[in-house]
């Protein structure tokens, strides 16, 4: 009878587990695409996401765009980045105020905390988002 109690035991925590890791969601390793429609339920799904505003014009949003895919991949399971392009999603832009590209928007909590505008090195986005979600 003991052998049976610790396979129940064993079997119950594997499905407990399994419940576990898909109730939360994974924190991928590269950017996610955000739209007007995504914009509100990814932000408030992770704990800190960080949000390269851009448009395909623009040279210096295509400067840090290698940063920020290198930025989620070193910061995986902490910060969750994402993209939104913000000619093909206007009321999201607008409700953020978005005056010039490349703008990073900081949320932590699905709260918006702060933002990075212009195209910076790579030391000073990560120290402002360090300090925007500590």
């Amino acid at each position: 009878m003991e052998d049976i109690e610790a396979i129940k035991a064993r079997m119950l925590k594997k499905l407990l587990e399994e419940k576990t890791q898909k109730e939360q969601p994974s924190l991928p390793d590269k950017p996610i695409v955000l739209t007007d429609y995504t914009f509100d339920s990814e932000i408030s799904k992770y704990p800190a996401v960080v949000v390269d505003c851009w448009a395909e014009w623009c040279y210096p949003c295509r400067i840090i765009s290698p940063i920020v895919d290198e930025l989620a991949r070193e910061y995986k399971g902490r910060i969750v980045f994402a993209r939104l392009n913000v000619d093909e999603n206007p009321a999201t832009s607008q409700k953020y105020e978005i005056m010039a590209i490349p703008t990073l928007l900081i949320f932590k909590n699905g709260n918006y905390v702060s933002r990075i505008i212009g195209a910076k090195p790579k030391q000073a986005m990560e120290a402002e988002i360090k300090m925007a979600i500590a």
